[in-house]
This record gives structure tokens, sequence and C-alpha cells, in this order.
């Protein structure tokens, strides 16, 4: 769900080494509109072509800015962004990421890089160096992480935790019915095989018919073991899907299938999906075979035994 926050412009920053890209890639994941070393100069012009705050297609924006950008100077960049707290204008947070001297150090020993303000020198001397350069941001952050003793996977978990109520972009959970007939779907996180209930292609008057049709629904929902595996399998993804989105996982299908997919998968497909959507998912519903017609070929006869029932 989206709420609104009173600040919407996000100036990532901090010593170089600290994480700043883990950060922006994490919020950019998140839905957010993302910048990284953009002069500070062209702030302005930047927000003037953005969408106005309440907009449907409004979003937060993370601005990346270290000591290698264009024009950088610490003093100024937090007078300008006080100055325009005081003009009524959209108010910039600061998020500054830290990190001990000997932990920069030992990542830049580890990856071979060289430091932005030691490039023919020790990376100490631009570590130093740099704190120095950037201690008013520091010191003007609305948000500071030291991440230290930080992993890349904690400190996304960090971002996610801190600005999940920026009026991000929620998971994206898809619902699908298949028939196994004609192949897996390819892109499918969770598939549940309802292949064990009744099948209503065996009823001649409900063959023509579809999951989605009462009388159809009314038979597959008669069988002893519906309530129980549906049910079970309901909760399960009710607890599921809350732990993929705080491991930041931006979309999941799950997937329905049985033999044709046009009756049992459909159904309990429409069933999940009214579900998810009463608790908050917004899932989107799709049936990959409800459009083809059942024929009485293979793909409507019991793939375990390859006959039909009383054969």
């Amino acid at each position: 769900m989206t709420q609104s926050a009173p600040d919407r412009v996000l100036l990532v920053t901090g010593m170089s080494g600290a994480g700043k890209s883990t950060v922006l890639n994490t919020l950019e994941d998140m839905g957010w509109e993302v910048v990284d070393n953009l002069p500070f100069q062209l702030l302005d012009r930047l927000l003037a072509t953005r969408a106005p705050e309440g907009a449907s297609d409004a979003r937060p924006l993370a601005l990346g800015i270290d000591s290698r950008t264009r024009g950088f100077d610490a003093a100024q960049i937090v007078s300008r962004i006080q100055s325009r707290s005081k003009e009524g204008a959209s108010r910039i947070s600061i998020l500054f990421l830290d990190c001990s001297g000997a932990e920069l150090e030992r990542r830049y020993s580890e990856t071979r890089r060289r430091h932005p303000l030691a490039v023919d020198r020790p990376a100490v001397d631009g570590i130093a160096r740099e704190r120095e350069l950037i201690a008013p941001l520091r010191l003007g952050a609305d948000y500071l992480i030291d991440t230290t003793a930080n992993s890349s996977h904690s400190l996304k978990q960090d971002i996610r935790t801190r600005f999940n109520d920026w009026g991000t972009a929620a998971m994206n959970v898809a619902v699908m019915s298949f028939g196994f007939a004609r192949g897996l779907p390819r892109n499918a996180d969770l598939v549940f095989d309802m292949r064990f209930l009744h099948n209503p292609y065996w009823v001649a008057d409900l063959r023509p018919m579809t999951g989605q049709d009462a009388a159809v629904a009314d038979y597959i929902s008669s069988d002893t073991a519906y309530a129980d595996a549906v049910s079970q399998i309901e909760n399960l993804l009710l607890t599921l899907l809350p732990r993929y989105g705080a491991e930041g996982k931006a979309y999941v299908t799950i997937a329905f299938g049985c033999t044709g997919g046009r009756h049992r998968s459909v159904h309990v497909a429409e069933r999940v999906s009214h579900l998810l959507a009463e608790r908050g998912f917004a899932p989107t519903l799709s049936h990959r075979d409800l459009g083809l017609s059942g024929n009485g070929s293979v793909d409507e006869e019991d793939t375990e035994t390859g006959k039909r029932p009383g054969k």
C-alpha cells in the first residue's frame, strides 16, 4: 500500500566504499528514481522536470553525490539544501554512509580499486582527505548509517526498513493458471499441482464450462480434499509473501496447474487471487490456457494413467 511522505528527495552520500552503490541499487529496486553523480548545480533543473508531489507517477528521488561529483563542495551543498527548505521548496533529506578507515582500507585492498582521491598514493591518504572534505555533509545528515560491520545484504535490509514508507512500489504478485499438458510456465516462482482434485472434464455438462463458472466451482470444492488442501496453500502463501517482500524480491509469480488448464487450476487461481487482494497484495491474475478449447485430446485425459476414468 502506497503512503505519502513529507520527504521525497534523498541525497545519498558518504565515504567512498561505504556502500553508496548498494543503497542506490536497492532504492531503484524499490521503485525510486535514482540519479548518481549529478552535478549539484543541476539539481533545481532536475526537480523542475519531475512529476509534482501527489501525482500518480510521482516517485521518491534518490541522488547519489560524493567527492567524485563535479563541482563537489560539501558546505555549499548543505547550505543550498537549507536554503531550499527555507524557501518552501521540496525538502531534501541527507543519508550519510560512514565506515571506519580500517574497514575501508580492507575493502579497497580486497577489490584492488584505487581510492578516487588517492590514485597514485595509498588508500589511507585518500580516505583521510575525503573524510575532511565531506565532514559538513555528515554533520547535516538526517540519516547516518555506519556500514563498518554491515554486509551488502544487511545494508539492503536496513534501507528497505528505513525507507519502506516513502511511497515506494510494493512487490509485484502475479497469480496464474496453466495446463501441464502444454508445459510448465517459464517464469513461475511457486507451482501448485491441482490434479489431485476431481476433474470436471469428465462430467458432460461441466466439460464446456471453465473454472470461472459457479457449477464447476461447486463441483471442484465438493471434493473432500479441497477445503483442507487449498486452505493450507493459502496459509503458506500468506506466510511466504511478506518474507519475500522483506528480502527485496520485486516479482513473485504463483502458478496453479491442472491437466488442461481450464477447470481446476482456473478455479483455485481465482480463489487465491481474491484472497490475496483482500490481504492487500494487489495481485494480477491471468489464465494461460483458458482460451484453448477442450476437444477430447490427450490434454484433458488423466496424465498419470494415460486413460480415461473407468477405462
